[in-house]
């Protein structure tokens, strides 16, 4: 499991034959919205093998957000809205995590040790910060640089999902809405959201956002005072095409609301 060494920068994680650490769709889209995935891949580099885990394990919840790329692709082409994902697990390296804590690299996850991030060298904690978060978080900064430098204004959009049963507790909602200081894009789509009343919604759970525990929203919202939100679905309704599908509509909708709330046109 040891990454392959170079002379000049220490560990060379990612073989020439495997995916960039971030795609990017839609370039250069007018829509209001950019949509992010942190956790939207299972993948793990070669280097690495399985990180000692089975493939039980490597499937679930703890490896990444099941079925939020999926809704995210459907979000942003229906506002044919720029797009950024990440390719490789949570496990490797968190990219939703400010990269100095531990859980950045997780030894453990919710109940599971991760034996192939344990003992880790200081080359090998770099490479997997140089190769994977640096590049995906550089391409959220650059992307809205390009943005902002256009007159642009932008909501940024963080797509996300939880368990249904965590520790062997149920959780109750099907959507959880996160934000930390600033709500000026939460509260018009919390009540969209809330009109119907058959959802029950999380506001700032089954989590909430922090600069200590988070890195998109803080960085890349906060910090530009953009309208943000980070949408955390139920994967058990997000599971399969129909239901990404359905959730996918149902966002559109409220997203879109929201925005003329805010002043923000979701189409270019």
């Amino acid at each position: 499991m040891a990454s392959t060494k170079d002379s000049d920068s220490g560990f060379n994680l990612l073989s020439h034959d495997e995916p960039p650490a971030v795609t990017l769709h839609r370039r250069d889209a007018r829509s209001g919205f950019l949509f992010t995935c942190d956790h939207a891949s299972k993948r793990i580099p070669s280097a690495l093998g399985d990180l000692g885990l089975p493939a039980s394990e490597r499937e679930r919840h703890i490896a990444w957000d099941i079925g939020a790329l999926g809704v995210a692709e459907r979000l942003g082409m229906h506002f044919n809205a720029t797009l950024i994902a990440q390719n490789y697990s949570r496990l490797v390296i968190d990219c939703n995590r400010p990269p100095h804590i531990a859980s950045s690299i997780p030894r453990i996850s919710e109940e599971t040790v991760i034996p192939g991030n344990e003992d880790l060298s200081n080359g090998e904690t770099e490479a997997r910060r140089r190769e994977i978060f640096t590049p995906y978080h550089e391409e959220i900064s650059t992307r809205l640089d390009d943005r902002s430098a256009a007159g642009q204004e932008t909501i940024l959009v963080s797509v996300h999902s939880f368990t249904p049963v965590y520790k062997r507790e149920e959780r109750p909602w099907h959507i959880g809405l996160l934000y930390n200081r600033d709500e000026r894009f939460a509260a018009p789509l919390r009540d969209l959201l809330s009109a119907p009343g058959d959802l029950v919604i999380g506001d700032n759970a089954p989590y909430a956002v922090s600069d200590e525990t988070d890195y998109t929203i803080p960085v890349h919202g906060e910090a530009r005072r953009l309208h943000h939100i980070l949408l955390e679905v139920r994967q058990d309704l997000i599971e399969d095409d129909e239901g990404q599908r359905r959730w996918a509509e149902r966002l559109a909708e409220v997203l879109m609301g929201a925005g003329q709330a805010v002043g923000i046109s979701a189409f270019a």
